[in-house]
């Protein structure tokens, strides 16, 4: 009920009682239920004539929707009609990284089969395996003036 505790009504209704006084506090009541009551009514009188001017084709059409979070929950989250469900469950990393792996190596001129060992048989590749730099044990790496 609107997020009010036990103690918060007891003190609205002691409120209501001192600034209105126990005779004049029942047409209150009545007065702000009837008031409820016609905004309620000139509430959904607004809606039904909003339908009604958005045609046939918006019959199913709930005001409750404009709410981000409801849209996206009812037109995205339950129902598939895009298909992303298909679309989510059709990526397959493990074949995508794989497919990397060999477009490296044929990049870099090696074989996908002796470059990877191993690691090609489980379709991912070694991350931890040293490059092969072709600098022979004892020879000086090619000074870089740039990185320097």
């Amino acid at each position: 009920m609107l997020d009010i505790g036990p103690l918060e009504l007891i003190t609205l209704i002691v409120l209501a009682v001192l600034i209105f006084g126990p005779d004049k506090l029942p047409k209150m009541i009545q007065d702000v239920s009837r008031t409820l009551r016609k905004i309620r009514e000139f509430s959904e009188n607004a809606k039904e004539d909003i339908r009604s001017e958005l045609g046939p084709e918006f019959k199913d059409f709930e005001f409750e929707d404009l709410n981000p979070k409801t849209f996206v929950r009812k037109h995205v989250m339950d129902k598939d009609e895009l298909g992303l469900k298909e679309i989510r469950n059709g990526f397959d990393f493990k074949a995508e990284m794989a497919e990397m792996a060999e477009v490296t190596d044929t990049a870099h001129g090696r074989s996908a089969s002796s470059s990877t060992g191993s690691s090609a048989a489980s379709g991912t590749p070694d991350l931890l395996k040293k490059r092969d730099s072709g600098i022979q044990p004892g020879e000086r790496p090619p000074y870089d003036a740039d990185a320097t």
